[in-house]
Formats: structure tokens, sequence, C-alpha cells
């Protein structure tokens, strides 16, 4: 049986089409990928643990929420758009009673940003009830959604990840169980797909071959031992849980009242971690190879002032993403380290269509210049990435209304050429601003006095592992994972750069 809390999607209007969703007012950023999280803990209160780690993945995804608790054979679920913070309360985390719990924060790649399309999708099985949180994007949906619906699967949704939980269930009911039904579905599934399955027996915890997207286990203390999986260890430090390891690339993670049991279900893996997870998208306190992504993003910062080194008077980041970069290019280079902006971490995301000159004037809803630090100095701002410019031409005219009498732009990262087509949202490669124009020609739209880039190599080299265990699509067109013709047309529409 599945009791589920939440409303049908006809309560939620599509605001695909919503005015402040066009690109004119979206980030200059590619949008983050999702969080999961899941717990098995037995006589632990899950559904509060979930909503904990939930909370601290928030960075990966501000649209919808949901937590699907098991309890026995019968599923408790719970999913509604809007931040964690606002889906959950007090009164319906504890309507959640269970052994184990999954969880997911989720910015939409595949499927509209709606209430049906919300995670965790529950199915029901020949062996049970079945819940899945999904973090990366499938390339094969439109192959696979025809096998399903050829095979009369009811999909309800627009998601590839209700696709691999249709998946899984269709090899269940044939007659596999968990494990085979899911690795049978695996092998199905092309792209991008970090999981964590809820199952009444135990859950699970994969990565796709290439480990495109990351996922942690980790440990709550006590005996027998509980076991956790979050998409950053920042997922399990909340919580009070121990890191333990990667899920690595290909392998599947059963976890159950017997324990951890590993199984490697891809033969040939080959590790491709996105490296822009690294660059933008984890959290500074979340731990890849073994050290903060603070320390990496400060050893691009060193490596940048290395590259493109600039007379100045200060030195600062874009907040929060370029401070540990600005901060390695002051260290390396000795341009005084200042704070040229300030954050209002207050804001969130707004639906409120504002006026023009209110939209002219939108970078002051997030960032605010302090003049006095700025005026008569020649300044150098450091951020991680453009996509588009935008956003970037407004930051540097609001610093030279504050005063500032030079503004040189450092990107701690190469120039963003190509779309991805693995779980972040980007545009089309024609509205990428240096898939169609040279460093030049952006420093003289951004009105800036100099512009460099990181090196792809600096950016790589950086990581001090191996170069060619990353995923770096986004900079070269060298995609891991073959993309369909008719899913390439969608985005990319220029030809290969060379790096």
């Amino acid at each position: 049986m599945i009791s589920i809390h939440s409303v049908t999607s006809d309560e939620c209007p599509d605001q695909t089409n919503n005015p402040i969703n066009s690109n004119e007012n979206q980030p200059d950023k590619p949008e983050e990928a999702c969080g999961v999280f899941g717990i098995y803990a037995p006589a632990e209160d899950v559904a509060k643990l979930t909503y904990f780690g939930l909370y601290a993945l928030q960075h990966r995804g501000q649209e919808s929420a949901g937590i699907a608790t098991f309890e026995g054979t019968q599923v408790h679920l719970y999913k509604d758009m809007g931040l964690v913070s606002q889906v959950f309360n007090e009164s319906i985390l504890d309507q959640l009673p269970g052994s184990l719990a999954i969880g997911h924060t989720r910015y939409s790649t595949t499927g509209s940003s709606r209430k049906v399309n919300a995670q965790p999708a529950v199915l029901e099985t020949r062996l049970g009830s079945l819940a899945l949180a999904h973090n990366g994007n499938l390339v094969n949906t439109v192959q696979l959604r025809q096998e399903l619906l050829e095979n009369k699967c009811n999909l309800v949704t627009t998601t590839d990840s209700e696709m691999i939980a249709f998946a899984i269930a269709e090899a269940i009911n044939a007659g596999a169980d968990w494990l085979e039904g899911a690795i049978q579905a695996f092998h199905r599934c092309k792209g991008a797909f970090s999981l964590v399955i809820g199952t009444s027996s135990g859950i699970m915890g994969v990565r796709d071959p290439n480990g495109i997207r990351p996922l942690v286990i980790g440990t709550l203390p006590g005996n027998p031992v509980r076991y956790v999986l979050a998409s950053e260890t920042c997922g399990l430090d909340i919580i009070g849980a121990e890191y333990l390891r990667d899920v690595e690339p290909g392998e599947l993670v059963w976890i159950t009242e017997e324990g951890l049991a590993s199984y490697h279900w891809s033969q040939q893996p080959q590790r491709k971690l996105c490296i822009f997870e690294m660059i933008y998208f984890a959290r500074p306190d979340s731990v890849m190879h073994n050290e903060s992504l603070y320390s990496y993003r400060m050893r691009l910062g060193r490596q940048l002032a290395a590259e493109s080194f600039v007379d100045a008077d200060i030195v600062f980041g874009v907040p929060d993403s370029g401070i540990p970069a600005a901060i390695g290019f002051s260290q390396a280079s000795g341009v005084s380290y200042a704070e040229g902006l300030i954050k209002n971490r207050y804001v969130g995301r707004t639906f409120i269509q504002p006026t023009q000159t209110m939209r002219e004037l939108g970078i002051r809803m997030k960032l605010n210049p302090l003049k006095d630090v700025l005026a008569g100095k020649r300044v150098i701002i450091v951020d991680d990435s453009i996509v588009r410019g935008t956003t970037s031409r407004k930051l540097v005219k609001t610093l030279r209304d504050a005063g500032a009498v030079e503004v040189h732009m450092r990107i701690s990262s190469p120039p963003v050429t190509h779309p991805c087509f693995y779980g972040i949202d980007t545009d089309s490669q024609d509205q990428l601003i240096a898939a169609t124009k040279s460093v030049a020609e952006i420093a003289k739209q951004l009105e800036v006095d100099s512009l460099a880039y990181l090196s792809w190599k600096g950016m790589l080299e950086a990581t001090r592992e191996d170069t060619n265990s990353f995923c770096s699509a986004c900079f070269t067109g060298d995609y891991p994972v073959a993309i369909p013709e008719q899913v390439k047309r969608s985005k990319l529409s220029l030809e290969k750069v060379v790096v």
C-alpha cells in the first residue's frame, strides 16, 4: 500500500512559460543538477534525517522536494513544489514513519517544472513498492520511452527518472528479483544517472558506468552500523554521518539489515566525473578526492594568477562561488584580497514579474557593491564561469558605477562552448557567449578592461588526479556518452572547438 501525501499535477501550473523564466532573466550560470539522499536506519527518525540531508543539498535544486519512507511493506510519500523548508514541516514529517527513506530535491532537466514531475517516483511491482530518486539525465529517453509504451507501461510524467523506475518494474514483473531487475534496467539506460532506490527490503545506491554525477556512502555511529547515501558529503555532515567512500562508477550498493553489499554491474566502467561539480556545483565544504572543494577552487585561482596576472589594487570574487578562486589568485599574485560585493543571502527565486526598469537593475537584488572599497581602484573580479554574459555585463556596470576605474575579469574555468546533456540545464549552443565570440569580443561586450579564462589544461591539472577521469564536454565538445542525433540537434548547433 502506498500512502501518498501530495496534490495532483493540475493544481500546479507549468511555469515554463512564466516571463520571469525567460533567458533574459535566468542566472548567468548553468543550473544545478539534482540532489539525492537515502538512509537505512531502523529505530531512527529517518524522515527527519532525510529532511536535513536534503536541506544541505538544497543548492543542487530548488524547484521541488520529496521524501518516501518504507514502513514494512507500506510506503509513505510526500512531495511538492518549493524549497525543502517550504515543502516539509514537523507535522508532515511525523506522517512519514519507517526504517528507511529516500529523498530528492529537484532542478528540472528532462521534464518541466511541475508537481507531477517531482520525485521520488513511486511504482508498484510484483515484489512490492519501489521508490526512485535520480540525479543526472539519460540521453536515450526517446528510445526508452517508446520501448516502455510499446510494453503498455502507464507513464504519467515526462521525466527520464520515471522511465528508469518503469524499466526496473518491468524486469521485476517478468520474474527478476530486486537486484537482477535493477541491473537489467540499468543496461537499458544511456547517459548520467546517480540513483537512490528504496524498496521494502533495503535501499540501493547506483552510478552509471562513467560516474558523471557524484554519490557518496556514509555511516552513522552505533551497532549495527547504519548507512547513508548522498549526492555530496555535506549531506552526511549535517546529520553526523561519517564519509565511508564513493559509490564507484558502474557500481550498485545494496543496503539491507545484513549490511552493505557491492555489485559491479557494468563490465567496462570508465570514470568521467563532471568537472563542473568540482568548479561550481558542489558545495565548497564537500569532499572529493580526499580534500574539500574549497581547496581545489583555491588552486584554480592560483593557476589563474599564474596564467593571466594583471596589476591591480584589489581582487575579489563574485559571491559565493568565485570567492575561493579569488583568494587563491590573491595568494599567488600578491594583489590584496578584499570584499567588493555583498550578497543578499535571503534572496530566493521569485515569480513576481519586474518592470523593465527593475529588470535592468536586477543584479542589485542579489549583489550590492561596497562603494568605499571600490572607489578609485583598479579591481580584478573573479568568477567561476560565464554562460550567456548577461549578468556579467550588468555586474561590470555596477562596479564602474561604484567608482572602479579599471575592471579586469578573470574566470576560473575555460570558456563554456558546448551544452551539457548529462543533467545540467544549459542553453542551446548558439546562446553560449563563448561559442559565438572570441575572448576579445566577449571582453568588449562585457565592457571590461581585460578578460582571461583559465586554460583547460590548468583546470584539469589542478585536480591532481588523472586528467582523463573527468567529463569536460562543456568546454571541448568531447562527450563521453554518445549523444543521439535527434537529442544533439536540440542543443548543439555549431562546430566543435579545439582547446
